[in-house]
């Protein structure tokens, strides 16, 4: 399922640092809420319980013209700074579940980012050419 490879590539980019908890935030709620019968759901469940708290109403249902049911939007509000701590851990607990398919948060933060890894490029370019 593509949004689970979402979710959990937006998890690991939060342990790792690479991700903001409001871009987090969006993305776990936007595939909690738009996918009900998801086997993820359960174990995003800890984060949507945190994520409301500290966050209530970050979605809004409203009708959809198109087919039968609700349209998800999320609000558009910052995500409070004093949660974030906490939404680390529970990241943190999500990540190294057993089961898991997402690496612990340090393997993650080991792994380069884009801009690292095109910098190592450019350089590799250059030494091989000099």
């Amino acid at each position: 399922m593509s949004s689970d490879s979402s979710v959990n590539s937006a998890l690991a980019d939060y342990a790792a640092g690479r991700l903001t908890a409001q871009q987090l935030v969006g993305v776990v709620a936007g595939a909690y809420y738009r996918e009900p019968g998801a086997v993820s759901r359960e174990r995003l469940k800890p984060l949507i319980d945190i994520i409301e708290r500290a966050h209530p109403g970050i979605v809004e249902l409203s009708g959809n013209g198109e087919h039968p049911g609700f349209t998800v939007r999320l609000a558009d509000r910052p995500f409070p700074k004093r949660y974030e701590s906490e939404l680390r851990e529970t990241v943190a607990r999500v990540v190294t579940a057993p089961g898991s398919p997402l690496p612990a948060p340090e393997a993650a933060a080991k792994e380069p980012g884009l801009l690292q890894r095109i910098v190592a490029a450019i350089r590799r370019v250059f030494s091989a050419s000099a």
